[in-house]
């Protein structure tokens, strides 16, 4: 029997009759589906919930939301690989191959295996205190920000790859972003957009209080490393700008290319560069 999980957005308003003709596709095939058990509740579909949905085995999942709804789903596969595919409830959807007016037609694909996955890599964070010790902060598949603690307050930061220090900068912060994040945040502060599945990290300075920087891309391989040369100053990090940690004025931030892919479904008639262009490039 095929298992399909489903994680739909509170927020939305028509998440409700989405995710009741998903129920209907899928019924009528004798497919199952299951929620977490909070979200089928809210729903009326307390017989679909499940504890731990992430752990269970599945031959997909489906993401009712935006592109936010689908990084929070795909950090959540982190351990269990399982292939998501996205059903835009938002304004944009950039990484969502499902409109709502197509939904019945796409998931007919999904059933007949019609579709390719495309594994992309998470980034890892970690802390490194100064004793050498090193903590895992978590995967991101967008990118990993380390920004300024205090709102109004420009910060002196050090930006080391591997074994070489790069630069000492004063700005906002620095974001470290996927082929995938890169036409997230870091395009919004002046980075180049990537293709998904070009193998590289993307390396974007916010609002750099200098002419001279500028975003650079480096290899996959490598390991950058980030800290505070004025201590005195307080920094944060964020992990898909979902999670926020606060981190020790001495502390090194670490972000690195995971072994770990989030599995993300595609079809073949959305090709990416038409996607670039209906949606990012729509009013140009």
């Amino acid at each position: 029997m095929m298992t399909v999980a489903v994680f739909p957005n509170l927020i939305k308003p028509e998440t409700g009759a989405v995710l009741r003709r998903i129920r209907d596709f899928f019924a009528a095939r004798g497919a199952r589906i299951m929620l977490p058990r909070a979200r089928a509740a809210e729903f009326g579909m307390e017989a679909c919930g499940v504890d731990d949905i992430e752990r269970l085995p599945a031959d997909f999942a489906l993401s009712l939301g935006g592109d936010g709804t689908l990084l929070g789903i795909c950090r959540r596969y982190a351990a269990n690989p399982v292939p998501v595919c996205g059903i835009n409830m938002g304004t944009l959807g950039f990484m969502a191959d499902i409109e709502q007016n197509e939904l019945e037609q796409r998931l007919e694909k999904l059933c007949a295996g019609d579709y390719h996955v495309e594994w992309r890599p998470f980034l890892a964070g970690y802390v490194t205190k100064p004793d050498g010790t090193e903590h895992f902060l978590g995967h991101a598949i967008n990118d990993i920000v380390v920004m300024k603690g205090d709102v109004a307050r420009i910060i002196s930061l050090a930006l080391r790859v591997n074994d070489t220090p790069l630069v000492e900068c004063k700005a906002d912060g620095f974001i470290v972003a996927t082929p995938t994040g890169s036409t997230a945040y870091s395009l919004s502060a002046g980075g180049p957009i990537m293709n998904p599945m070009v193998k590289g990290i993307v390396l974007t300075p916010i609002c750099p209080h200098t002419l001279n920087i500028r975003p650079l891309i480096i290899r996959e391989e490598d390991a950058v490393h980030i800290h505070l040369v004025d201590t005195r100053q307080s920094i944060i990090v964020t992990l898909d700008g979902q999670e926020t940690t606060p981190i020790h004025p001495d502390d090194t931030v670490t972000v690195k290319s995971s072994d770990v892919r989030a599995g993300i479904i595609k079809f073949e008639d959305k090709d990416y560069y038409q996607i670039l262009r209906t949606k990012l490039w729509r009013n140009c």
